[in-house]
């Protein structure tokens, strides 16, 4: 190869390994030396992300006012190596930080992200998800926080494979009966239940299925999460915390835990 074809091929090969306008949010940070941070972000084209911003908690650093978790920003980094090198960082706009009750539950969906993607696995429809649901959070509407969590846990599951077909029961495939009372475990799926107020009926769980599939699905699984009586989204909650936590190797997570404490006091 030419001296010119070496050139061109080192230039291309560089180009690939840029990545310019990349829409991200901010998971977690932590220090890496006296002035630089190591970000996990979630992108929508690249998945979750490892990247080191140089120079981040220098006080005259840009970048100390834009890296927020929960923001929505616009990213400019590149490398081929495990960590990559943040090139420069925007705010994309569109709303403010969500505050108290929304604040926690914002940085519980966090950890499960984290705790739940592998890196380098772009999942563009959950990032749209996560997208409209810290922007609901930051909305300010507290009665719907509890709805909404329930409706990205089932949407997250999906996404990444963890959540049977609420149509059906898993074990025998027979569709789910109206009347009758399931559970979602994590080892069986869905099954059949007996117990009174650890289940919902067919019936919620056809509408949920409904709305998963629905072309809006965020915003019809919240109305419908919204819309079950309180003991059965109690029942749901605690169905879809055990999958997780089964997924995610953990009897509780440390956002969860927080939140109690604080509820507590």
């Amino acid at each position: 190869m030419t001296r010119r074809g070496c050139a061109a091929l080192a230039t291309s090969k560089t180009a690939a390994l840029r990545v310019l306008d990349e829409p991200a949010f901010v998971l977690h940070h932590y220090d890496w030396s006296e002035s630089s941070r190591i970000l996990e972000v979630f992108s929508r084209h690249h998945g979750r992300l490892a990247l080191v911003a140089k120079g981040a908690k220098r006080p005259t650093s840009s970048l100390r006012a834009v890296l927020l978790p929960l923001q929505p920003l616009s990213l400019c980094y590149g490398g081929d190596a495990e960590i990559r090198t943040l090139k420069s960082a925007e705010w994309a706009g569109g709303h403010v930080m969500p505050r108290g009750e929304a604040l926690l539950s914002g940085y519980y969906l966090n950890e499960l992200l984290l705790r739940l993607l592998a890196r380098d696995d772009p999942h563009p429809a959950l990032f749209d998800t996560y997208r409209q649901t810290v922007k609901i959070l930051a909305s300010g509407l507290d009665n719907t926080i509890a709805p909404l969590l329930r409706a990205f846990e089932l949407l997250l599951l999906r996404d990444i494979g963890f959540l049977p077909d609420v149509s059906v029961q898993t074990l025998t495939l027979q569709a789910v009966q109206s009347e009758v009372s399931y559970a979602l475990f994590a080892e069986g799926g869905l099954r059949a239940v007996e117990e009174e107020g650890v289940a919902l009926t067919g019936r919620h769980w056809l509408q949920l299925h409904a709305a998963l599939h629905a072309e809006s699905a965020l915003p019809a699984l919240l109305r419908c999460c919204a819309e079950l009586p309180p003991e059965l989204r109690a029942a749901l909650q605690t169905q879809l915390r055990n999958l997780l936590h089964y997924h995610c190797g953990v009897s509780s997570l440390r956002t969860r835990q927080v939140m109690l404490e604080l509820l507590a006091l």
